[in-house]
């Protein structure tokens, strides 16, 4: 969970600093800052662990394709959740100003500076493009577990959550491409899916044991 932590913290920044390049999401700068420093904090003072020899099952090419694939996922999901936030925010400010001005309030900057039209714009751009290497992700595991334990899916929590992740971005790309859901209640999927990432990654090797309880926290 360190070193997973550690360059997740990474990927975070990175998929901030190019989404920047394609979108003014400036705004989301402390946000950032403040998850990768969170991130940076926990891994040295509660998920580090002495090294030690890799186990047979981690001592695998798969280990490496596998795990960077959901780390690069998770550092752009992390992004897409804060720009999903930001826009519930933005779109709820957007709404009060407009019943109590009549006027156009997606005119105005307000909180992070950026219009609800962008936050979403941005938080869907992200995940369409984390959305098939999560997919990767799982599939990889699939044939990592295959080579590993002689079946491609048990059901183990990790395998579990990882599938609920999928399902929550899933609606969330189903629900932007239907008339009535796009907007708010996709934004929600959004968050939903980030909070079965974090489960997965905290939650799951913490407090529920099964075949990937590797942490040693």
């Amino acid at each position: 969970m360190y070193e997973f932590a550690m360059v997740g913290a990474a990927a975070i920044a990175t998929a901030f600093v190019v989404g920047s390049r394609r979108h003014r999401i400036e705004g989301l700068g402390i946000g950032v800052a403040g998850l990768v420093l969170v991130c940076l904090g926990l891994a040295v003072t509660v998920l580090y662990t002495p090294v030690d020899a890799l186990i047979p099952v981690l001592n695998s090419y798969w280990m490496v394709i596998h795990v960077a694939a959901a780390i690069v996922a998770g550092g752009v999901f992390t992004i897409a959740a804060l720009a999903s936030g930001a826009f519930l925010i933005q779109r709820r400010r957007e709404r009060a100003n407009d019943s109590t001005s009549g006027i156009d309030a997606t005119s105005r900057g307000t909180g992070t500076g950026l219009r609800s039209e962008t936050l979403e714009r941005v938080s869907y751009g992200l995940i369409v493009f984390a959305f098939p290497i999560w997919t990767f992700a799982v599939i990889a595991g699939a044939v990592w577990a295959e080579a590993a334990w002689g079946r491609y899916w048990g059901w183990d929590p990790k395998e579990t959550w990882a599938f609920i992740t999928w399902v929550f971005y899933a609606a969330y790309l189903h629900a932007q491409s239907t008339a009535g859901w796009r907007g708010t209640r996709a934004a929600w999927f959004s968050l939903l899916g980030y909070a079965a990432f974090l489960f997965n990654f905290v939650g799951v090797n913490m407090w529920i044991s099964g075949l990937h309880s590797y942490a040693g926290v």
